[in-house]
């Protein structure tokens, strides 16, 4: 329930059903409004036409809602108040030139849009005219708990309407989870590029102390080797520099078994017999597996 008091001591205003959530299952979406002395509610028509679906709100306004319905928020003020006082609204962003809609208008606009959601609020706009034809009047049914916070008559929401609001909040918490989701997998990325762009740069920085150690490289690791007299035969020295540049660039070495033997031209028993020995001379050692079952290897240092 809301009201709205009016100045100089007039009666106050009270809607029978709170207006924000009354325009929130006509729409499914908050709007801003603007309320009059009167109590009469006006909204900007590009709210409305955008969350209703229309592409153009000037045509929009033009095919559904008569000229009484709609006005800018500069001939609106001059109408009520004698002068444009419409930079009094500059706080939620309305600018005078801007097109605002009546509630009659607006329900004009919600009755012509094809938005689904928008279904059961017209189904119980449907009603409401069925029911003055048929009884010749249409009321709300009055609140369990009397009186509102306000002191005056409060007024039980249509179950349509209520309904409307449910799913729509329903709609919002699954897409703020949704968000959510995406915004921790996007924190993830990049954490990884984060990461990645640190170890390139703390390579460049190596690179450019003149005192940094030579940037290890797969053909100095097989000297090494060499000069330890860790690996002999021609087919370990094929596999080693096939998994080298993999250890020294990216800190480890994923390759099945079949995927080196066809770069090198051996059999997968001949791979295998190579990389156990390898790790038998304590060139390289085995971390894990991946979910395939491919070794991961890193180097020793």
């Amino acid at each position: 329930m809301s009201t709205q008091n009016t100045p100089r001591g007039r009666a106050a205003k009270q809607d029978a059903i709170d207006i924000n959530d009354f325009v929130y299952a006509a729409t499914g979406a908050r709007v801003r409004r603007l309320t009059l002395p009167d109590g009469t509610h006006w909204f900007p028509a590009a709210d409305v036409a955008t969350e209703l679906g229309y592409v153009n709100t000037r045509q929009a306004l033009l095919w559904h809602v008569p000229k009484s319905c709609f006005q800018t928020l500069g001939d609106l003020c001059r109408s009520v108040y004698g002068v444009d006082t419409s930079q009094k609204s500059a706080g939620q962003g309305l600018k005078k030139s801007m097109n605002m809609v009546n509630l009659q208008g607006l329900i004009l606009l919600v009755n012509a849009c094809t938005k689904p959601e928008s279904e059961p609020f017209k189904d119980w706009v449907t009603e409401v005219i069925a029911a003055v034809q048929r009884d010749g009047s249409y009321a709300l049914e009055k609140a369990p708990v009397q009186p509102a916070p306000s002191g005056a008559v409060a007024y039980a929401m249509p179950q349509e309407v209520a309904d409307a609001i449910v799913r729509l909040e329903e709609r919002n918490l699954r897409l703020d989870e949704e968000h959510a989701t995406l915004r921790r997998e996007e924190m993830r990325v990049f954490g990884r590029i984060a990461d990645s762009l640190d170890r390139i740069a703390d390579r460049l920085g190596s690179a450019q102390r003149p005192d940094a150690p030579p940037r290890l490289t797969a053909d100095a690791v097989l000297a090494d080797w060499k000069n330890r007299h860790l690996v002999v035969t021609g087919d370990i020295w094929s596999v080693a520099a096939y998994i080298l540049p993999a250890l020294v660039n990216d800190g480890e070495a994923v390759h099945p078994l079949g995927t080196i033997a066809r770069r090198t031209g051996l059999t997968e028993h001949r791979v295998h017999d190579s990389l156990r020995i390898l790790l038998k001379r304590g060139c390289i050692r085995q971390t894990g597996v991946t979910a395939d079952g491919t070794p991961r290897y890193v180097m020793n240092r």
